[in-house]
């Protein structure tokens, strides 16, 4: 996939000072610090539905150069939004180890260790650990029923989320123990399921900005959307084959901000008719793959 001509990608920021307050509340409040991987073993494996049908559709695969273009434009991005870029190490043999979500996902007392459930990326939990311990980061709590990934873990606002439940990459088991630590803490939870055709709940539904997320309609369950709309949340619609390309899966930056695939004309277009600035790096190598904006991200901290 790539050449030893291929330019070096830029050099990894440092590591976090020791005791970091790595802490999120809602999934729209202004983004501080957020955890990126270098995609630099990344390929495209059969490790979901959407990158089954890539595989099987695709012509050549991409070059590093391309990759690394890519997520470089992403990078910059989330730095014009005013947050700041660590980078871990990526690991040869943990292709997959780009998409940040889905290893830890941190909450309002701190990072949850999750439980992945497709062989080809379980191993990336070791190296999550050592970043954590290594940057003074504790773990509040660390998943150990069933399976939990964080794209299906969606902190909307302080003392609300919701939770996927596809059967597949987040069983019921482990959405339920991931919802009963926030409700312990007087949170309210949804445990939503869907079909695990789907990989996660952020192939379906993200929050844009406060109170507005984007919505695949045509799959969610209409219950769902009722309960979104009882809580005072609005969404845009987004069709089904949109959301096959990723085209819900979107990063809040706060401050009506929100980074959004290039490739997701229309949607950039409705989110820029709702008066927020949307920067759109071109991710079509990685949404080929499964993974959008959301994917290829975990927040560390976002302002209370």
């Amino acid at each position: 996939m790539g050449n030893p001509d291929t330019p070096a990608y830029p050099p990894h920021m440092p590591d976090a000072q020791p005791g970091p307050a790595w802490r999120v509340s809602s999934e729209t409040a202004p983004l501080r610090e957020v955890l990126l991987c270098p995609p630099d073993h990344y390929r495209w494996i059969p490790a979901n539905s959407i990158a089954r049908r890539t595989l099987a559709e695709a012509r050549q695969l991409p070059t590093m150069a391309q990759l690394q273009a890519q997520h470089a434009e992403l990078v910059h991005a989330i730095g014009q939004g005013g947050a700041t870029v660590h980078l871990i190490a990526p690991e040869p043999h943990l292709p997959y180890m780009a998409y940040t979500r889905d290893s830890v996902a941190v909450t309002q007392r701190g990072p949850v260790l999750c439980q992945l459930e497709r062989p080809q990326r379980r191993g990336e939990y070791a190296f999550l650990i050592d970043y954590h311990a290594r940057n003074g980061s504790e773990f509040w709590r660390k998943s150990n029923a069933g399976t939990l990934e964080g794209g299906d873990i969606h902190i909307i606002r302080p003392g609300l989320a919701t939770i996927g439940a596809s059967g597949g990459r987040t069983d019921r088991a482990g959405a339920e123990q991931m919802a009963g630590w926030l409700r312990e803490e007087g949170w309210e939870v949804r445990v939503e399921e869907f079909d695990e055709h789907f990989l996660h709940l952020d192939v379906l539904f993200c929050m844009a900005a406060p109170g507005l997320a984007v919505a695949c309609e045509d799959v969610l369950d209409p219950a769902f959307l009722d309960w979104l709309r009882a809580h005072g949340i609005r969404w845009i619609p987004v069709p089904y084959r949109a959301a096959m390309n990723l085209g819900c899966n979107i990063l809040a930056l706060g401050q009506d901000r929100v980074v959004s695939a290039r490739e997701s004309t229309e949607l950039n277009a409705a989110l820029r008719a709702e008066g927020l600035e949307v920067l759109d790096p071109a991710l079509s190598l990685f949404t080929a793959g499964g993974g959008g904006p959301h994917c290829l991200t975990c927040p560390l901290r976002r302002a209370d």
